[in-house]
C-alpha cells in the first residue's frame, strides 16, 4: 500500500486517465452486481424446477403421452413425469446402454412395449451387471409397466458416440434405437420402469435426478467481485483526493 509519502511524491493522475479508471470500476460495478442479482434468479429457479420434478417423481402415476401430445413433449414440464403404460412387449431383443449406478458398471436393458392404444414405447426395464446381461431376455407378452417419462439422448454418452451398426449404445437415443429395431409409431421418450424389489434383475426404480444448483456460490462470487470493485474505486478516489490536496 502507498505510504503518505509516496502520496506527496507521485503526481495527479490526469483527469483522463482518472475519469477512465473511474468509468472502468464503476462498469465493473454495475457488471458484477448484475450477474449476482442473475445468479439469484436463476437460483430461484432451479428451486423451483426440482420442487416441481419431486412432485412429478412421487405423483400417481398418469397414462403415458400418446401422439396426440407427442409434439408437445418437452424435458422442462414432462422430465419425470410418474407415468403408467399397459400392453405388451415385443419380441425384440433388448438394448443394452451402458451406464454406471450404485451396483458398478454394467447396462440399461430396454425393451419396446407396444400399448394397448397402438404405439410403441421404449421402457428401460433396469440395470444389469456385465455377467447378468446374457441371462436377459425380450420378455414378450403382456405387461403393466409404472415408471419415470424420460427425454431421449441422442448421440451417445461418455465421451462416445452411439453405434448402431454394431449395437453398441452409450446413450439411449429413441430414434437411433427405434430404426435398428424396425419399430414403428415409437414415443418420442422412454420410460424408466419402477424398480420391483432388491433382487430384480434387471434392477429398476435406479434413476437418479441430480440438477445442479450451484447458483448461490456464483452469486457470492459475483457480488463478492462488485464489492472489491467498490473498494477499489473507494481506495482510488480517496487516494487521488489526497495527492491533489498534498
Amino acid at each position: 500500500m502507498s505510504s503518505e509519502g509516496d502520496r506527496e511524491d507521485r503526481s495527479p493522475r490526469s483527469a483522463g486517465a482518472f475519469a477512465g479508471v473511474v468509468a472502468a470500476l464503476v462498469v465493473a460495478i454495475v457488471v458484477f452486481t448484475g450477474l449476482g442479482l442473475w445468479q439469484v434468479e436463476r437460483r430461484a429457479w432451479k428451486l423451483g424446477l426440482i420442487a416441481q420434478i419431486d412432485a412429478r417423481i412421487h405423483a400417481a402415476p398418469a397414462l403415458a403421452p400418446g401422439p396426440e401430445s407427442w409434439p408437445a413433449i418437452d424435458a422442462g414440464k414432462d422430465a419425470y413425469r410418474h407415468v403408467q403404460v399397459a400392453g405388451s412387449f415385443l419380441d425384440v431383443p433388448p438394448v443394452f446402454t451402458q451406464a454406471t449406478t450404485a451396483y458398478g458398471g454394467g447396462y440399461w436393458v430396454l425393451s419396446p412395449l407396444k400399448t394397448n392404444q397402438g404405439f410403441v414405447v421404449l421402457v428401460n426395464r433396469g440395470f444389469v451387471l456385465p455377467e447378468q446381461r446374457g441371462a436377459v431376455n425380450s420378455a414378450a407378452g403382456p405387461a403393466e409397466v409404472a415408471g419415470l417419462l424420460r427425454i431421449s439422448e441422442p448421440g451417445g454418452g461418455f465421451l462416445r458416440s452411439n453405434d448402431p451398426d454394431a449395437d453398441r449404445w452409450y446413450s439411449r437415443d429413441v430414434d437411433a434405437i427405434a430404426r435398428k429395431r424396425a419399430l414403428k409409431d415409437v414415443a418420442p421418450y422412454f420410460v424408466d420402469a419402477d424398480g420391483k424389489g432388491p433382487d430384480a434383475v434387471p434392477a429398476g426404480g435406479l434413476t437418479v435426478v441430480d440438477l445442479p444448483n450451484n447458483h448461490l456460490v456464483y452469486a457470492l462470487t459475483w457480488f463478492g467481485l462488485a464489492i472489491l470493485s467498490l473498494g477499489g474505486l473507494f481506495y482510488l478516489v480517496r487516494d487521488e483526493r489526497s495527492v491533489r490536496r498534498g
